[in-house]
């Protein structure tokens, strides 16, 4: 559920901006359609701009009677991109499955978990199918093809370059970009997690996500950016395949995150490139030590 109010709430703010008044809306279906959600989020959100008083909604028949305002719209931080949904939910699944080879994916069933279309969900296995994770198959079905060590090892030399380019481009923002802020900000919920890391442990993955997306974006590098998937799927959801010693292994991600955030808000490339090399050779040695668990559990 909360997925899917996720997703209502992200539509909605972007459908609202693009009304004018006066105009008259579409049928529920062609606005599922336009927004890539189900036809049950459409209506959800036409029932909201009603209620709000910004369109008049009799039978068929909807009306803009005035433009929305920003006091309309849900606040930035309660939205994600429907993209950034769909990834994040894709994700968790394959947790939830131990990320086991020959898992089935069916799209229909990821896009009604989700709350949105599946021409939005078959879009994003297509571009995720590319790195060779997910295989198609008939019927609207995907298989999960498995991490192998080369696959990892491959992943970890390219990830290695990007993002000793991406830390050197974040050391050299201007002091006013909201990058810095936005660093701080990491750096702060890094100290709470640290301060309560006894129940707070499970929680690294999102953050060391959060914070590595980051330090990507600084590179403004369209392959960089389209490459962080991978990454991502990889790399900052191995925390939670092998759980073993899961608590101290997070620990010592966390305390090396505080350095490498450090290095870059000293602006300092050598300290940066330290910092970074450091924490990025410790995530490739633990993402190796996890393969083995998979091919276990797997066997």
């Amino acid at each position: 559920m909360a997925r899917q109010n996720t997703v209502f709430k992200e539509a909605y703010n972007r459908y609202a901006a693009a009304l004018r008044t006066d105009t008259a809306l579409p049928s529920e279906p062609e606005i599922a359609a336009q927004l890539g959600v189900s036809r049950s989020t459409a209506r959800a959100i036409l029932t909201r701009l009603s209620e709000e008083g910004i369109i008049r909604w009799n039978k068929r028949q909807k009306i803009v009677l005035r433009q929305p305002t920003d006091h309309d719209l849900f606040p930035s931080e309660e939205t994600d991109s429907l993209h950034d949904i769909i990834e994040r939910s894709f994700m968790q699944r394959i947790l939830a499955d131990d990320a086991a080879p020959g898992m089935q994916i069916n799209e229909l069933e990821l896009a009604r978990e989700i709350g949105t279309g599946t021409t939005s969900v078959r879009e994003f296995l297509i571009r995720f199918s590319r790195f060779g994770l997910i295989e198609k198959r008939p019927n609207s079905h995907w298989t999960l093809k498995g991490f192998t060590r080369e696959f990892a090892l491959e992943l970890a030399d390219v990830r290695e370059m990007f993002e000793l380019h991406s830390a050197a481009e974040f050391g050299r923002l201007s002091r006013d970009n909201q990058s810095w802020a936005d660093l701080a900000a990491i750096r702060d919920e890094h100290h709470a997690m640290l301060a309560d890391i006894n129940q707070r442990f499970k929680d690294f993955s999102v953050l060391d996500e959060r914070f590595h997306l980051l330090i990507h974006r600084a590179s403004k590098n369209r392959f960089i950016a389209d490459f962080y998937d991978a990454i991502a799927i990889v790399f900052h959801y191995h925390y939670q395949w092998n759980k073993t010693a899961a608590r101290q292994r997070n620990e010592r991600a966390i305390h090396e995150h505080l350095d490498y955030i450090a290095a870059l808000e000293s602006r300092d490339q050598a300290a940066i490139e330290t910092a970074c090399r450091a924490h990025l050779h410790s995530a490739r040695q633990t993402l190796l030590q996890s393969l083995p668990q998979i091919a276990t559990e797997t066997a």
